[in-house]
């Protein structure tokens, strides 16, 4: 147990929120490791901040105790912001690192720590009416709700307990701990009883192991059925012959990693050939925002890749149009090697315009992805499998062995229609079966 005496240390500091990233202006407290009042050591993990999917882990600098925090765990708090105030030895004085400055704190110390909201688990109902009549909703409220995914609709249902019946950031904290229990419940008229509500049903959930989803893991399950219920989601097939592929890579996979340094697999080169068909069709790079499509200027493919836990996530290799394929092997080796070890950042993770999931590489010889909102198509790419097919030579038709894949994609049919989501999945296809077999390393 740590010892709660608070000793006689040379210096206060405050510990502000890191910067993770380039591109993160913010981070979200996931959990104290340390409470106010507790002792540490140089080192020690004091709370876990989380960007997006990322998860970082914030050390003190210096041994010393924890004197107050200024956040509770799930606030947002602005990259630079003080989280903590710690007294700490004089060493940290010359040894702070970005995220901790010396200043008086005087007007911090005096400062009262919130006390958290009792939990109240709202019941769960088929129907509802607006809880909050002052239907305002404030840009750090509406912020919450899109990383949510949650509808103004749902916001207005939410218990508010702000001034004058305004929705607070820890009413929306709390509704979300609390499960939504509101999210798929259905507006009815109070005066209407014949108005149709979902109804209740009693399903037998069986009995074994619960296991409760760790915070990714939620993230995940709220953007695909976020992703189904704004998108109308179609999926095109067509098959390839990687035979040529095939043949080349195998042929030069030790040459290439001899001369460059890099491992060749076969993600560098459909990363290659998918970025080309998006320069064709610039219109499958897109994202919807109301009524306006906007067509991105940048492509960034996005890879779905498992992590150790089972998760997934999508590293992003950038302006892969732009790069050679030994360039996009490196990325792409560096950003597998990353996941594996769980130390992808959170500018690892974003950016992406079209997102390719390698479904092959777990057995499947085709799969239905779901898009990566807020892009407007994904690729699955299936097992490459040797079969008997019939080709045409010079000599006429002939049954030879070749080396197949099914593509499937799936896009928006909001803005993207069969001919240019058939059109697309074809043009990469043709880049795989065209494969130059006399290319260089």
């Amino acid at each position: 147990m740590k010892d709660k005496k608070v000793p006689a240390f040379a210096g206060i500091f405050e510990l502000k929120m890191p910067k993770m990233g380039e591109s993160i202006t913010e981070g979200t407290i996931i959990n104290w490791l340390i409470s106010e009042g507790d002792s540490f050591e140089e080192g020690d993990i004091i709370l876990e901040v989380a960007t997006d999917k990322v998860d970082n882990e914030v050390p003190a600098p210096a041994s010393g105790t924890l004197v107050k925090t200024m956040f509770q765990a799930k606030d947002v708090v602005p990259v630079g912001e003080v989280m903590a105030i710690l007294e700490v030895s004089e060493h940290a004085r010359s040894s702070k690192k970005d995220n901790v400055s010396s200043s008086a704190v005087e007007t911090s110390q005096k400062k009262e720590k919130v006390p958290k909201r009792p939990k109240q688990v709202p019941q769960a109902s088929t129907s509802f009416s607006a809880s909050n009549t002052n239907t305002f909703f404030s840009p750090l409220i509406i912020k919450i709700a899109k990383e949510h995914h949650i509808s103004f609709e749902e916001l207005a249902r939410i218990p508010a307990t702000g001034n004058e019946g305004r929705l607070r950031k820890s009413d929306v904290f709390q509704y979300i701990e609390d499960g939504r229990p509101y999210k798929f419940a259905q507006p009815v008229a109070k005066k209407d009883p014949t108005a149709y509500r979902i109804p209740q049903l009693q399903f037998d959930k069986g009995k074994g192991k619960v296991i409760e989803m760790d915070r990714m893991r939620q993230m995940i399950a709220d953007h695909m059925v976020y992703s189904k219920h704004t998108s109308p989601h179609v999926t095109a097939y067509v098959e390839a012959d990687l035979t040529n592929m095939v043949n080349w890579r195998n042929a030069n996979k030790v040459a290439f990693q001899e001369k460059h340094g890099e491992r060749l697999t076969f993600t560098p080169l459909f990363v290659e050939a998918v970025a080309k068909a998006v320069k064709d069709f610039p219109n499958i790079n897109a994202s919807v925002d109301g009524n306006n499509i906007i067509v991105k200027a940048d492509i960034n493919i996005g890879m779905a890749t498992a992590l150790p836990s089972g998760n997934l996530i999508v590293p992003v290799v950038k302006n892969a149009d732009t790069k050679d394929l030994k360039t996009i092997a490196a990325n792409v080796n560096e950003l597998a090697g990353k996941a594996r070890e769980n130390k992808l950042a959170g500018d690892d993770i974003k950016g992406s315009t079209f997102t390719i999931s390698n479904v092959g590489t777990f057995g499947s010889v085709m799969g239905t992805p779901i898009i990566n909102q807020p892009e407007v198509a994904i690729l699955a790419l299936g097992i490459i499998k040797k079969r008997p097919e019939v080709i045409t030579t010079e000599k006429g038709d002939e049954i030879a062995i070749r080396s197949m894949m099914y593509l499937s994609l799936s896009f928006d049919h909001r803005v993207v229609d069969g001919f240019l989501g058939g059109s697309f999945v074809r043009r990469v296809a043709d880049y795989f079966e065209q494969f130059d077999t006399n290319r260089e390393i």
